[in-house]
């Protein structure tokens, strides 16, 4: 019995038929591809950090909390979560006086970053007091004192002023001159790469539109003092103030905002989306090491007539996967770093990530990884290895030659509950609206995911059953593909299942961008009814509004200052902030509705003022308010507000899903500059001193590409996904096509022709692929019917070629998978007749 020991049987096994675990080889090893690649990306948002660079020579920074905290229930179930503000939050200017008398504190600076329009260009505005920790110096000239300006050698060439002139600016307060006081470079003694003005400190918080607030405190420390301890004192002296104390490369996520965004987006796709593509590969690996086992259940059956023990045959099963797992994890991490570096450069590219931060590459996600694929080969082969271990010696040659005809009772009552949890969700999204709406549709597709894994055999058979009717009137090929498929029904379930995952995940998330996209430039062309639509990247002049209104046979003019605000929505204890477009209306609600049409339900815009919003009824349902209610909202900077809805609206997703006053908004963001200028009526010459002018139908068309800007996101998942389940279902009929070698060359035996051995392949690669298409479109659309429902009021929009490449790769991939395989299979079982 020594020749039957466990290790001795796996490395016989491995050594001598490569070919059987050649498969379950790459389903590890692709998984272990995509679970490293979203760990790294996860670790790196949790790691993220910038150096300090405007602040570096400040020892402690102080700073308000950036971020907009939500705390829902109770006693023990009482949880805060934290969401990056859309703006900058500010603390009091007047905490410097505070910092300052702190023991080791040599100065306290408040710090002021601000735009500044100069003519049609935009400069960088700050408080002069910030040269004493930015190492800005004069060249010529003196400090600035109110009414007056130092500018550096970019603003003076593009202002063409010197020394002693005077320079027209707009700021918060509106365009006014102002005395060139000064010239300074910045520290590093080069010219800055951006224009910059420095301006008096006692007038700085009102230039940027921020009366006695500051970005920041910068506390510069005395030589030799202890930097913890004076970040101690400091906090210590304005307890109470909820000002944030920053050290080390915290100052840098204090200058730089757009790190909480990273971090949020790096760990909602290593931690959401990866926790989600783990499933799916552990899902698929799974499948394709029990089919591997199942292959050679005949061999199992073998030992077990000879005398092999029980557990001589799960400890075999074992040792297999320890063979092949971990070298399969290993040579998978090593892409997997590809994919997480190409990743992380795509979301640098388009700005989601600051160029400081670095992909972070530990040994923790790869330990994951290859973890994750070993505990998965051994479960599966453990839950494979049950039955051929179980059987009684007399009965295992015997039941080895005949498949079972139904799953296992364990399996088939999970695979019936998870097809019951799918059918609840479907039918709680299509009775809700919104954001609950989309979580409960997001649930369906996982659900019932899991119940064509768990009753694949039930399915298959059913499949095989349907597509038996279809080709009844066909030639042998076709009944045979047919007959092959009812009888090896677990066969065609391992095949089936992959093709399923990449049709519904990838359909799942592409057309659901497709669907919003659809929506959202329908309401943009529906809801501009402007004939001229302004615009400037530096924002609008500050006196645009007026200037257009004052222009000949002008009707009406609106500003429009677009930002996003905070909203608490869901229901019950399951609450979270949302963010929502928001645009501040420069007019009244009567001169809006002349150059928008918001589709309003109820109410009335002419009462959007102090105090009062109007909001899309996606919103409104999911925040669970209705014209009259009190809307629970955190402004761009973090002010909590919760202003009167008056008006409810339906092209919130096109346009903007909060409406208020300009001037209500305006204090609580950075710029306070107009992005958009709609005008009704009056000639486009006039108002091309203004900016950009342009059509609503241009306008729309702008802004539809800014949004497929951001599709990027949902193409890379569902490219992510859906390739490594295609590659997983090739790999799988590959697997099928050449464990039937045997069956292959005994119908060449029987006389039947190579040609008619292709055509039947051929019938049971197009049977897999169109099971999988029609149950993956299935669950597809059982998830995004109820999910644009609630979010849109209209059905998913499937653009007809894209859907048509869907399918037409899979069935391409079904065909090839096993058409290759066949060919090498009977020129082989050819050879060895010969």
């Amino acid at each position: 019995m020594r020749s039957f020991a466990p290790n001795g049987l796996a490395r016989a096994a491995v050594r001598f038929k490569p070919a059987a675990f050649a498969g379950t080889f790459v389903a590890l090893m692709m998984a272990a591809l995509i679970v490293s690649a979203c760990g790294i990306l996860l670790e790196t948002g949790a790691r993220a950090s910038v150096p300090p660079e405007r602040y570096a020579n400040a020892s402690v920074v102080v700073a308000a909390d950036q971020y907009a905290r939500l705390v829902t229930g109770s006693g023990d179930s009482r949880s805060e979560s934290a969401d990056p503000l859309p703006d900058t939050a500010r603390v009091d200017a007047a905490l410097a006086d505070k910092a300052a008398r702190v023991p080791g504190a040599e100065a306290a600076v408040p710090d002021f970053t601000f735009p500044v329009r100069q003519g049609h260009g935009v400069l960088t505005g700050h408080g002069w007091g910030s040269h004493a920790f930015t190492g800005a110096a004069l060249t010529s000239g003196a400090a600035p004192r109110t009414g007056e300006v130092v500018l550096d050698a970019a603003a003076a060439r593009a202002a063409k002023a010197g020394v002693g002139d005077t320079v027209t600016l707009e700021t918060a307060t509106g365009r006014a001159g102002f005395r060139v006081s000064g010239l300074a470079r910045d520290g590093s003694g080069d010219v800055a790469e951006d224009a910059t003005a420095w301006f008096a400190d006692a007038r700085s918080p009102a230039l940027a539109g921020h009366p006695g607030k500051a970005d920041a405190i910068a506390v510069l420390a005395e030589d030799g003092a202890d930097t913890d301890a004076l970040a101690a004192g400091v906090k210590k002296a304005l307890t109470g103030s909820g000002a944030k104390v920053h050290t080390g490369d915290d100052r840098g996520a204090v200058e730089d905002r757009g790190l909480g965004y990273a971090k949020e987006t790096l760990t909602g796709l290593g931690g959401s989306f990866g926790g989600i593509a783990a499933v799916v590969a552990v899902f698929t690996a799974s499948g394709t090491v029990a089919l591997s086992v199942a292959q050679r259940a005949r061999e199992f059956a073998l030992l077990r007539a000879v005398g092999a023990t029980p557990r001589q045959i799960r400890r075999a099963v074992a040792a297999e996967a320890l063979l092949v797992a971990p070298l399969a994890g290993l040579v998978g991490c090593l892409p997997g770093i590809g994919l997480a570096h190409w990743w992380f450069g795509q979301l640098k590219d388009r700005g989601a990530v600051p160029d400081a931060v670095n992909l972070h590459v530990s040994w923790i996600p790869l330990v994951v990884a290859v973890g994750t694929g070993l505990l998965t080969a051994l479960a599966a082969g453990w839950a494979a290895g049950r039955r051929p271990s179980k059987t009684k010696p007399g009965q295992a040659l015997t039941e080895a030659s005949v498949e079972r005809l139904r799953p296992g009772v364990t399996r088939t009552v999970l695979g019936l509950g998870a097809l019951v949890g799918g059918g609840f969700l479907t039918v709680l999204a299509a009775r809700s609206a919104g954001d609950d709406a989309a979580n409960a549709a997001l649930g369906v597709v996982m659900l019932f995911m899991l119940a064509v894994a768990l009753l694949g055999p039930l399915v298959a058979r059913l499949c095989a059953a349907l597509f038996g009717l279809a080709l009844s009137g066909g030639d042998a090929t076709a009944w045979l593909a047919a007959a092959n498929s009812r009888t090896n029904a677990r066969r065609l379930a391992s095949a089936i299942t992959p093709i399923v995952l990449a049709m519904a995940f990838a359909s799942t998330l592409v057309f659901m961008h497709t669907s919003e996209s659809h929506v959202a430039a329908q309401q943009l062309r529906a809801g501009v009814t402007a004939d001229h639509v302004v615009t400037d990247p530096a924002g609008l002049p500050a006196d645009a509004v007026g200037r257009a209104a004052r222009a000949p046979g002008v009707e009406a003019a609106v500003g429009l200052l677009d930002t996003q605000v905070l909203v608490p929505v869901g229901s019950g204890g399951d609450r979270w902030l949302a963010g929502s477009a928001t645009q501040g209306i420069s007019g009244s609600g009567e001169q809006l509705a002349k150059v928008e049409d918001l589709d309003v339900r109820s109410g009335s815009l002419d009462r959007v003022g102090k105090g009062r919003v109007a909001i899309d009824k996606t919103l409104a349902a999911s925040a669970e308010v209705e014209v009259g209610d009190k809307l629970p909202m955190y402004l761009p900077d973090g002010t909590r507000t919760s202003p009167e809805v008056v008006a409810v609206y339906g092209r919130g997703l096109g346009l903007a899903a909060v409406t208020m006053d300009r001037a209500s908004l305006a204090p609580h963001v950075t710029s306070g500059f107009d992005s958009t200028l709609l005008v009704r009526g009056g000639d486009a010459k006039a108002l091309t001193p203004l900016g950009k002018v342009t059509d609503a139908s241009g306008y729309a068309v702008e802004q539809d590409t800014d949004r497929e800007l951001n599709a990027w996101a949902n193409y890379t998942m569902a490219g992510v996904l859906g390739g490594f389940a295609a590659v997983a279902a090739v790999n799988t009929l590959v697997m099928t096509v050449l464990d039937r070698r045997r069956e292959l060359g005994m119908l060449r035996l029987v006389g039947s022709t190579r040609r008619q051995v292709m055509r039947m392949l051929r019938w049971e690669g197009l049977l897999v692929a169109v099971a999988g298409i029609v149950l993956g479109t299935a669950i597809a659309a059982a998830t995004l019917i109820p999910m644009m429902r609630g979010l849109t009021d209209e059905a998913p929009y499937v653009p007809p070629l894209v859907y048509a490449a869907f399918a037409g790769g899979a069935v391409g991939l079904g065909l090839l998978a096993v058409t290759l395989p066949a060919r090498v299979a009977l020129r082989r079982r050819g050879a060895e007749r010969h």
